[in-house]
């Protein structure tokens, strides 16, 4: 019972130094399906936020709704870059629309999403000025980004 307790205490004392001590425990990686699942659900969120715009440029602009829609895409924009590691292609056997050819031209594809990236900053400045005709401008500029990307790089369903 004795001897026991102090090795359960000396397990306890050691894990407790290696942390102190910097060591660092293995997480795992996302999964090749979470990582697509995200990023499909991610560009869903963006087209929704694209229709938002479509609707509200097609009239009268609501300033708060543009403003929202453009920083959902200048947000999610970012976080889509990092959702296209090595194996999460045709090849990992989860159903994607992503094109091989993202991994083997990756400076491209790279390219591609800062573009998006600086379109839809921009679009967040053209919606907080609230000058419609910039808004509108800028609107055609990150959907022409889009649609760039989507040429290249998406298969057709």
């Amino acid at each position: 019972m004795i001897r026991s307790r102090i090795t359960a205490l000396t397990a306890l004392g050691l894990a407790a130094a290696a942390m102190a001590g910097g060591a660092t425990i293995a997480i795992a990686a996302p999964s090749a399906s979470t990582t697509i699942s995200t990023r499909q659900a991610n560009f869903k969120k963006m087209g929704g936020a694209m229709k938002a715009l479509k609707e509200q440029l097609s009239g009268t602009p609501d300033k708060a709704k543009v403003l929202d829609a453009a920083k959902t895409i200048a947000a999610t924009a970012r976080v889509q870059t990092k959702l296209f590691p090595a194996g999460t292609g045709p090849s990992s056997g989860v159903k994607t629309d992503a094109l091989p050819v993202i991994w083997t031209d990756r400076t491209t594809f790279d390219g591609d999403m800062n573009k998006l990236i600086t379109e839809a900053d921009k679009l967040v400045a053209a919606a907080n000025s609230g000058n419609a005709a910039a808004m509108q401008a800028q609107f055609k500029a990150v959907g022409g980004s889009c649609g760039g990307c989507h040429k290249q790089f998406r298969a057709d369903d």
